[in-house]
């Protein structure tokens, strides 16, 4: 079969296919535990159901449009002036179908083949792909010191004359780490005095913990003309729990967010018009959803945490928000990937191998989940880890035999 060179070198979503594994296995009946999951399991909003579901009873379901609908930009408007402290304008907003195609679509905007786009490490695991749709190149940076915090050194030591743009996401997914204030400080002014694009992917900004300081980008910028070459990404996918409404959004100058519409509008002609109602309810009702979030994933975070620091061997930097720890096991084995697999293989416990993030033999798990998902879980990976473990273990009414060393 002949395919293109990006259809021969672009992979599928880790996290994605882990979805999919994690449905067939439970709909055979498997007793299997997904740790490695990025959504939330509250529902959604009361306000968002009743905000779709009485534009569906009207029966005005039509096309949006491409860059979103008027309402969709005041309460997008609205996200960022309370969010931020800034007021922008309508033609400063772009709404997509997720935060992920308003971070794809902006990249489509500004790059050109052979271009670079920097990214702290550990990333997204959809970053380098998403850079390689574009035909550039994909420049991981691993912070010196061993930390998952970068600093200005171990970004600029990778800029090129081919950097085109830089992508900082804070808190972070998968580490959790919550970038310093003087970094970012240091990183918008530094995109500033260079001309490079800065990709602000802020999904888990509502999700912070233990009142860590949260850098707002806005607080640093000098130029906010036409000229400004900073792009801010949100949605309603994390501190909403709306992941299946697939509603983000992009803040950027006009003349970027008018490509990006032209670009969207070619892609899908827009994000449906039902979907930006519901978000539209979600940012515009009662904000208690997302404390109550908030305190639930505080709450599953120290059990998770908890657990993880009585393994012995395991290194942990305690995540300060969104809702993953990335843990190292090296010392039980460095391929994250055999490990992995290990895992849902012996025990059907479900992970995401550190090496999709780029930091090898970690591994991403979740507290989004319940409590009893993650006790069962941790109970199952020390079983299936530990060599001091009992020979027999049961789940539920299965009875697992350590047939390893």
């Amino acid at each position: 079969m002949s395919l293109s060179l990006i259809g021969r070198n672009v992979g599928e979503s880790v996290t994605l296919k882990m979805n999919e594994t994690f449905a067939i296995l439970k709909a055979k009946g498997e007793p299997v535990i997904h740790l490695g999951g990025g959504e939330p399991k509250s529902r959604a909003p009361l306000d968002a159901i009743t905000s779709i579901a009485s534009h569906l009873n009207s029966g005005e379901v039509r096309y949006a449009p491409a860059d979103g609908t008027v309402d969709m930009k005041k309460a997008v408007i609205r996200f960022t002036r309370d969010t931020y402290n800034r007021t922008v304008e309508p033609s400063n907003v772009l709404v997509s179908s997720g935060a992920k195609q308003a971070i794809m679509v902006a990249l489509q905007a500004i790059l050109d083949p052979q271009d670079e786009v920097i990214f702290p490490a550990p990333y997204w695991v959809s970053y380098p792909d998403m850079v390689k749709l574009c035909g550039a190149i994909p420049v991981p940076v691993v912070p010196e010191d061993g930390t998952f915090t970068p600093t200005m050194k171990d970004i600029t030591q990778n800029v090129s004359a081919y950097t085109k743009a830089i992508i900082i996401n804070s808190p972070n997914n998968p580490s959790g780490v919550v970038y310093p204030p003087d970094f970012i400080r240091e990183i918008v002014e530094f995109a500033e005095q260079k001309g490079l694009y800065l990709i602000m992917d802020d999904i888990y900004n509502k999700l912070v913990f233990d009142g860590v300081p949260l850098a707002n980008p806005f607080d640093y910028v000098k130029d906010f003309s036409d000229n400004s070459k900073l792009i801010i990404i949100n949605g309603v996918s994390k501190a909403y729990a709306m992941t299946g409404f697939r509603i983000g959004w992009a803040i950027g100058n006009k003349h970027l967010i008018k490509a990006m519409s032209n670009i969207q509008g070619h892609q899908t002609s827009g994000t449906s018009i039902l979907l930006q109602k519901a978000a539209i309810g979600a940012i515009n009702g009662v904000q208690n959803v997302v404390n109550s979030l908030k305190t639930t994933l505080e709450n599953n975070k120290r059990v998770l945490v908890r657990q993880l620091k009585a393994f012995d061997g395991v290194h942990l930097i305690e995540p300060q928000g969104a809702f993953y720890t990335f843990a190292d096991f090296s010392a039980y084995e460095k391929d994250s990937r055999k490990l992995s697999n290990f895992l849902l293989e012996k025990v059907r416990v479900l992970t995401v191998p550190g090496a999709e993030f780029g930091f090898e033999g970690h591994l991403r798990i979740s507290f989004c989940g319940g409590i009893k998902d993650i006790n069962q879980g941790i109970e199952r990976i020390k079983w299936a880890i530990d060599p001091n473990s009992p020979n027999e273990l049961y789940i539920g009414e299965r009875k697992l035999v350590r047939d390893w060393n």
